[in-house]
């Protein structure tokens, strides 16, 4: 699939906007490597990227956002950039905890109980006092892997099933979403990576099933409001079949 550019969309014109965008923020490292900076750098300003896309999406009408923020294969990176990782995420936990001010409810997907002790009771926290808001939803990945999650919701699935819980007689997918992290939330409708690199990495790999697919050529740090609306403008002329004609 080629790498979209800004130039072969139309910018002009927002005619559909999908329910549900999820976001592979990618292209940190580099950003910070080009402008002779640690890669911590480029964490930090993805970061405000982060902060500012959500509100974009509040802007133009996008119910459901998910950001893919850090994944279960992240803590294969080098000890110093994961730290740097971690303390980046703590100190902008509250910047996510204010969100909720604004009617936003967040979620955060994967296992928690990797993080320290403060961060997961921070993670339980957010969650709790924004339980009840339903204007935006913002679903941030933290140690996420697709696989891992559907591993998890099938042994969890298992555990039911032999406590009786269960009867696999009629059991459909539907009955299945309620096991994921993503319960009570919608497929994805459109999955955008910047950076080029052209993969889901893991990401959504059962919400995703049929989300469109977009690779832009720009880096995470350097994705715009501009950039979104490109991405809408370009799903809005997909023709979604969904396996029909």
């Amino acid at each position: 699939m080629p790498v979209i550019k800004l130039a072969d969309l139309n910018k002009d014109a927002l005619t559909c906007v999908p329910l549900h965008v999820g976001f592979i923020m990618d292209g940190n490292g580099r950003w910070a490597k080009k402008r002779g900076l640690p890669r911590k750098a480029g964490h930090s300003q993805g970061a405000k990227v982060f902060r500012r896309t959500v509100e974009d999406c509040r802007d133009i009408g996008i119910k459901y956002c998910t950001f893919y923020a850090f994944s279960t294969e992240n803590w294969k990176r080098p000890k110093d950039e994961v730290d740097a990782i971690m303390k980046l995420l703590v100190k902008y936990l509250d910047d996510i905890r204010s969100m909720a001010q604004k009617n936003t409810r967040i979620i955060f997907l994967g296992d928690k109980s990797a993080f320290d002790d403060d961060i997961q009771a921070r993670l339980v926290e957010i969650e709790e006092i924004s339980k009840n808001n339903d204007g935006l939803y913002v679903l941030v990945a933290l140690n996420y892997g697709g696989k891992d999650e559907i591993l998890t919701a099938a042994k969890r699935l298992a555990r039911d099933y032999k406590e009786g819980k269960v009867d696999l007689d009629g059991f459909t997918e539907d009955d299945f979403d309620n096991y994921l992290y993503t319960k009570g939330i919608p497929p994805v409708d459109l999955i955008i990576r910047p950076s080029g690199e052209q993969r889901t990495s893991n990401f959504l790999i059962w919400q995703g099933a049929y989300a469109e697919l977009l690779f832009m050529d720009v880096l995470w740090p350097d994705f715009s409001k501009k950039d979104l609306i490109a991405a809408c403008d370009e799903y809005a002329r997909r023709n979604r079949r969904f396996g029909g004609l």
